[in-house]
This record gives structure tokens, sequence and C-alpha cells, in this order.
């Protein structure tokens, strides 16, 4: 069964442009009306059409470029030089981020990420299917909190959770975001950022849809931190909403302590 690629007589490498004069030239000579050497030339207009349809689709290219990776050892390609030779193609490089993740050039997938924000109206999720995007971001910020940039990893993180509460698809492995996510503002964070900037993540991180555990936690060290700032009374109001949702929550004895202690000065 011939490729779509091959179908159109194109290369895997053919921009769109080369797509569509391939089909323009191609749908002339097997067109029902003067096609003579099939017995079926109404479906092969069919199929060429399918062909052209899925390969000029970007997303549709993507995943069927992945299938045939698969299924065909001879249609494999340095599909990273592909995704590469298109450097002003959003959709194309937002792929390339993705495929540089996972295989092995993470730095790389960095660099491109922070060059393609810059760009007018560029959102990643756009230009990535669902799943891909989840899992992007969720490498991506893995990356980006290892190169020390943490606001940025905590944005990628609160993105994969609004997704996630819109529909499911880590599941079981959502643990692994909420463990990440608490890991970064509640004991990173604090290390290297103001703690009013640490405070705005925790605020924002109360609006989520993660267990109530979870927020008990974030509300806990927000009283910490108010503590810190000596701002006792905001520091209770944490302290008890925390306690509200979880009251076993680790950790209050010695909080407790130091809050009553303000009240006794």
């Amino acid at each position: 069964m011939n490729s779509y690629y091959e179908i159109l007589s194109i290369n895997v490498t053919a921009s769109a442009d080369e797509v569509k004069r391939a089909f323009r030239r191609r749908a002339k000579e097997i067109h029902p009306d003067v096609n003579l050497r099939t017995d079926d030339p109404v479906g092969d207009m069919q199929t060429l059409l399918r062909a052209y349809e899925t390969l000029i689709d970007p997303r549709r290219r993507y995943e069927y470029d992945r299938r045939m990776m698969l299924l065909r050892p001879e249609f494999r390609f340095d599909y990273r030089e592909f995704l590469r030779s298109r450097p002003y193609d959003d959709e194309f490089q937002a792929r390339l981020v993705f495929f540089d993740l996972l295989h092995h050039h993470e730095d790389d997938a960095v660099k491109l990420h922070d060059e393609l924000r810059t760009r007018p109206g560029f959102r990643l999720h756009e230009h990535l299917d669902r799943e891909d995007y989840m899992d992007c971001a969720y490498l991506l910020a893995e990356e980006y909190e290892r190169h020390g940039d943490l606001m940025t990893a905590f944005e990628l993180l609160v993105s994969t959770v609004h997704f996630e509460t819109d529909r499911p698809y880590f599941k079981h492995f959502f643990v692994d975001v909420t463990e990440r996510l608490r890991n970064l503002v509640c004991f990173q964070m604090p290390v290297h950022l103001p703690t009013p900037d640490v405070i705005a993540c925790i605020d924002a991180v109360l609006d989520l849809e993660i267990p109530r555990k979870e927020l008990a936690f974030f509300m806990k060290k927000a009283a910490e931190l108010y503590a810190d700032l000596d701002d006792p009374e905001s520091a209770w109001s944490y302290l008890r909403r925390g306690l509200a949702l979880d009251q076993s929550l680790p950790g209050t004895k010695k909080l407790i302590e130091r809050l009553d202690a303000y009240h006794a000065v």
C-alpha cells in the first residue's frame, strides 16, 4: 500500500506549498473525466483527496508521520532535522520542543521554548494535541526547575493541573504533578524568591482543584511565610483554613507555639 507521500509523488519533507502543487498536478492526472488507466478513477480521486487533507493539516500530518515511522522502516528519516528546517513555523517548532524533550535534547528544548515565547500570540498548547501538550508541559517544567527558572516551571505545572481538571489524562499519575508542584512552591521557591512572590503562588495554587490534604499543606506553608513576615493574623488565618481541611496536618505544633508567642509579647 502506497503512503500518502507516494500517492502525491512528493518527499516526506515537502512543504505545505509543495503538497498543494502536487495535489493539483495529481488531481488533473487522475480526475475521473480523464483517467482511463484504472478501473476505479473515482476511488483514486478519493484516495488522493484523503492524502492531501492529511498532509496539508499539520496536526494530522504529525500523527500520520508518527504512525508511518512505526509501521514502515523505510519511512524513517531524520525527523528532528525535518522539524528544525522550518524555524518560522510555530506548529513545527512546538513539536520540536516536545521531540527534544523526549530525545535527550532537553537544553535545546528549553532554549527553543524561550525563543518561541517571545513570538506574538504564541501559545504552546495551541500547537500540540492535548495529551502531548500535557506531557510536554510537565517535562518542560522539570527542565525549567533544573535551570532555576522557578516561575516558568510553576506556570507550566499550573497549566497542566488546569488541563487535568478539565479532562483527566494523567489520572493516578497526577500525584506526580501535585508532588512536584508542592516541592517547587513550598521548598524551592522560599529559598530563591521573595516571600510575597511565594505567597502569591500559593494563593494561585489554592484556586486549583487538587486534593484537600495538598491544599492544607500549602495553607500551612503560607502561614509559616506570614509568620516570617511578622504578620501573625494572616498566619493564623491560613493555618485555621489548613486545619479545617486536614485536622491531622503535620508540623503545626511548633507553628502554633510560635504564633502564640506573638500574643504573649
